[in-house]
């Protein structure tokens, strides 16, 4: 019966892709010199891993680079090589190279197999001379004449018994070496069993192979590079004692055979495959989780109290009569159940968040790179990465957190003569932070670069018409100028930033999930960008309001405060538009009856609140009949069977049963930042 292996090639891809980020990491932690055993180790083992997984599936191109690979890799852990900066900086440039051929088998596309060729002759370049091996020498067979020619090779082949078991194919191996010249195959059978021993799955056959040919061994290494690790392997060189001699040499230094492909800067392309890997989050988005068991004995216990519990309700519905001590119980048991439910919602969100540094993993690589490229020396520094985030909200930020930390590198961090000039240490920091604060996770993104000029942002706002000139904005709305489109102060346009693309998108992406983005900077000192986030879409807690006859729900997290005002205390300016002065601080008044075109509402100021809700920096107040209570939400997308419609994030259901609407407060400033503009302009 044969096995559908499909079914277990998504489990082969993400384990892959962690794979990956290991062997990253790692190396950019090796140290040239000396091998660090622990780490080559562990570099050693996933690609190990994938090479044997890929193999299993019949992904040849992804085995074939692999065992390449994986052979620089023995020798540095055998001791035979040292550590170089160019072989890190090749074996990075391989880890790019894996990562795009499962994603392009993973996503039906394509990669630059261009590239992979190219990457792959620099591993072998380095394997057969490139960088010379501390012990090992190479042997090559010579002619009389001094030309170097093949003869073939003496191949003495042994597969284990489980070989077969793989999927691995002794036919579809001979098929290949007859590519590259004359086959003899010689067939040992003498460790095939009795008929009533014999194990259909098990493999008893052993080969001697003779093949003439001139490829090097390397070409015969690769045939076998799918099954070496379930076989016994010898090969050997045939030699003509009429006309050769065997010799050994040492390989030539490194300075006169390591090369590049023609036109190819080595660091543009490892900067080039960084972003690549950085920018492409979507592609790779697992549909599975990996959950500790601890996570899930928790969610056991939560389904046996809730068991529990039923059990004793039940007790009260079958009971003709019930007692004043029934009641009593009955009560408890309903307070009981509403404890193990929450408790349950606890624990099934639990399973669903994940520790940050799933996203801060991506950035070492990433740092390096970008400095390397732009000649400046950063230091990369990362802390509360145990901070867990809801698996969903971590997936959509990657991409913002990409574009902030780029530009802190490129338009934060100066050059090292620029830093000595102003007396600061050569090296350039970069801070990722993250902690938790009430119901968000706060991510800052900090360098201690050149910081945002206030009034070279100002100059420049005001140069494409996104401010007047005689319009004053306080520090923070012009540090917010950044993230409009197109806007970009940067004098040189590059391939790392500069055309105002990105900042744009950072904050529209962090604002669809429900998160802010402020902005802190001193110039001369640095820059730190601080994103709020909900820990999770699903949940929220939320401030019920009353208007007319609705119930609407308003996030607790962009509540300021509320307050109740009089109508002489409200300005009218532009016609209808109503203004409320707040600690010098001229707000919109936004009127949800009026938005939602809600009858029997509150009109009068006196009679109602009004709730002052702060979203994308702004400020307004929403006019509001009364409030209600606050509550945790289980939020319901309405994106599947209604129209999007601004300043409404989703519904959720109350407790009587009724559907109460989420007001999107980011939605509701946007829809106020018009009238926000024209009362500055009318006051003024």
């Amino acid at each position: 019966m044969s096995i559908d292996l499909t079914q277990f090639q998504q489990t082969f891809f993400e384990e892959s892709m962690e794979g990956l980020d290991d062997m990253e990491a790692n190396l950019l932690q090796l140290e040239v010199g000396a091998v660090d055993n622990e780490q080559i180790n562990s570099i050693f083992r996933a690609a190990h891993s994938i090479k044997g997984g890929s193999a299993t599936f019949g992904f040849d191109q992804i085995a074939g680079f692999t065992h390449v690979l994986e052979t620089l890799l023995d020798e540095m852990r055998e001791g035979q090589r040292d550590v170089t900066t160019d072989a890190v900086d090749v074996l990075l440039q391989s880890v790019d190279i894996l990562r795009s051929m499962i994603n392009a088998i993973q996503n039906s596309s394509t990669y630059d197999e261009a590239r992979a060729e190219d990457i792959q002759s620099r591993l072998e370049s380095i394997l057969h001379g490139g960088e010379q091996a501390s012990e090992v020498t190479s042997v090559t067979v010579t002619t009389k004449d001094n030309s170097t020619q093949g003869i073939g090779w003496n191949i003495s082949f042994t597969p284990h018994a489980s070989m077969m078991q793989t999927g691995n194919d002794t036919v579809r191996i001979f098929r290949e070496l007859e590519e590259y010249g004359e086959l003899k195959v010689v067939v040992n059978t003498n460790d095939v069993p009795k008929f009533s021993e014999y194990i259909p799955e098990d493999s008893y056959l052993s080969w001697q192979l003779t093949l003439l040919t001139e490829v090097d061994k390397t070409v015969i290494d690769d045939v076998f590079a799918w099954v070496e690790d379930e076989c016994d392997l010898n090969i050997e060189a045939i030699v003509d004692e009429k006309n050769t001699t065997v010799t050994t040499s040492s390989p030539e230094p490194l300075s006169t055979l390591q090369s590049t492909s023609p036109g190819q800067n080595s660091t543009s392309a490892v900067t080039s495959a960084s972003e690549t890997r950085a920018t492409s989050s979507k592609a790779t988005e697992s549909a599975s989780i990996r959950v500790g068991i601890d996570k899930v004995d928790a969610l056991i216990n939560m389904v046996g109290e809730l068991v529990i519990t039923q059990s004793m309700l039940n007790q009260f519905a079958e009971s003709e009569e019930v007692t004043t001590a029934q009641i009593e119980q009955l009560k408890n048991g309903l307070g009981q159940l509403e404890r193990n439910t929450r408790e349950l919602q606890e624990s099934v969100m639990s399973i669903r968040m994940l520790p940050i540094s799933f996203i801060f993993s991506r950035f070492p690589r990433m740092v390096h790179d970008l400095s390397n490229k732009l000649d400046k020396q950063v230091e990369l520094v990362m802390s509360g990465e145990g901070t867990e985030l809801d698996k969903t909200v971590m997936e959509k930020i990657g991409d913002p957190m990409v574009h902030l930390v780029r530009n802190a590198i490129d338009h934060g961090i100066e050059n090292p003569d620029q830093r000595a000039e102003k007396g600061k240490p050569a090296i350039g920091k970069v801070n990722l932070n993250a902690y938790h604060q009430g119901g968000n996770i706060v991510i800052e993104i900090k360098d201690d670069g050149a910081g945002l000029d206030k009034d070279r942002l100002l100059s420049k706002a005001r140069e494409k018409g996104l401010v007047r000139e005689d319009e004053s904005l306080s520090e923070e709305q012009i540090y917010q100028l950044i993230f409009n489109p197109g806007f970009s102060t940067a004098s040189v346009v590059s391939d790392v930033s500069g055309r105002g693309v990105g900042m744009d998108v950072v904050k529209k992406n962090i604002i669809s999930l429900g998160g802010s983005i402020d902005i802190e900077s001193k110039l001369g000192i640095g820059t730190t960008f601080r994103v709020r986030l909900p820990l999770t879409l699903a949940i929220l807690d939320g401030q019920t309001v009353k208007v007319g006859d609705e119930v609407y729900i308003i996030p607790l997290v962009s509540i300021m405060e509320s307050i109740q005002i009089k109508q002489d205390m409200v300005r009218q300016v532009g016609g209808d538009m109503e203004v409320f002065k707040l600690r010098d601080e001229y707000l919109p008044i936004i009127r949800l009856h009026q938005v939602f075109e809600i009858n029997r509402a509150v009109e009068e100021f006196e009679n109602g609140l009004l709730v002052v809700v702060e979203g994308s920096g702004q400020r307004v107040g929403l006019f509001v009949d009364e409030l209600l209570g606050q509550q945790q939400v289980v939020i319901k997308s309405l994106d599947t069977n209604f129209k999007k419609m601004a300043g409404i994030s989703g519904a959720t259901i109350l407790g009587d049963g009724s559907v109460a609407i989420i007001i999107d407060i980011p939605g509701m400033v946007n829809l106020a930042s018009i009238q926000n503009r024209d009362v500055k302009r009318a006051i003024a």
